[in-house]
């Protein structure tokens, strides 16, 4: 798909350290970029501003699902059949983008970048949890997934417009639920090894707290209630 139908989409809070290098990284790879600014008490806005993204600021802190629902909205209102979630904590390297929309191409509709595929370890009750939700995810889609919360995806059209109408807000819901959400619409998953580095700035949720979260997350998946995971 043509870059000029692909928006890049950079959900941010509090990204003001590392926000500038992903979007001159995401222009010189060709694409426009869109930072919705999640309610950061320090300078991503601005930051992101001055090295060429478009920025929209949320009032308040509202999350990563949220912030993507606005993004998709404003790329169907724009015009753009595709979106392209990068991190804005340079996790996502963006000359890796293409790997991602090749995939897309191929007809998926929903593709996600797998950090696994490519070496990326993840210790502990975390690595536990994160096996078990992705082993049920993937048998609920009928797709072989093992990073089913990686923030590094495309979306494109149809799904796009579904998801700029809906869209789950809540933590790990914009991730798991998403697939779900996508599955039973009848778009098309698939998964790409992509290269992905841990996040060094920035804010993030605690270790502790993500890997309760998770665990929560892979009970709820594996009794059967979608709906109800992140909560």
């Amino acid at each position: 798909m043509s870059t000029v139908s692909t928006l890049v989409v950079v959900p941010a809070y509090n990204e003001e350290a590392s926000v500038a290098e992903v979007v001159t990284r995401v222009r010189a790879a060709g694409f426009p970029v869109l930072v919705v600014d999640d309610g950061s008490s320090d300078l991503t806005a601005g930051t992101a501003a001055t090295a060429g993204a478009t920025v929209m600021q949320l009032p308040v802190n509202l999350g990563v699902g949220a912030a993507m629902r606005a993004g998709f909205r404003y790329a169907v209102a724009q015009g753009y059949r595709q979106v392209v979630q990068v991190d804005g904590d340079l996790q996502h390297p963006p000359e890796a983008i293409p790997i991602l929309i090749a995939a897309a191409d191929g007809g998926a509709q929903l593709v996600v970048g797998s950090r696994f595929s490519e070496g990326y370890t993840v210790s502990g009750y975390r690595r536990l949890a994160m096996a078990t939700v992705a082993a049920v995810v993937s048998r609920m889609v009928g797709v072989t997934l093992d990073d089913v919360t990686s923030g590094f995806r495309v979306i494109s059209q149809p799904l796009l417009g579904r998801f700029a109408d809906e869209y789950p807000a809540e933590y790990l819901g914009d991730t798991v639920e998403a697939l779900l959400q996508a599955h039973a619409t009848g778009a098309s998953i698939a998964q790409v090894p992509v290269p992905m580095e841990p996040r060094s700035v920035g804010d993030s949720t605690s270790r502790l707290a993500a890997s309760g979260h998770l665990a929560r997350l892979a009970v709820a998946v594996v009794a059967g209630k979608p709906k109800e995971m992140a909560k």
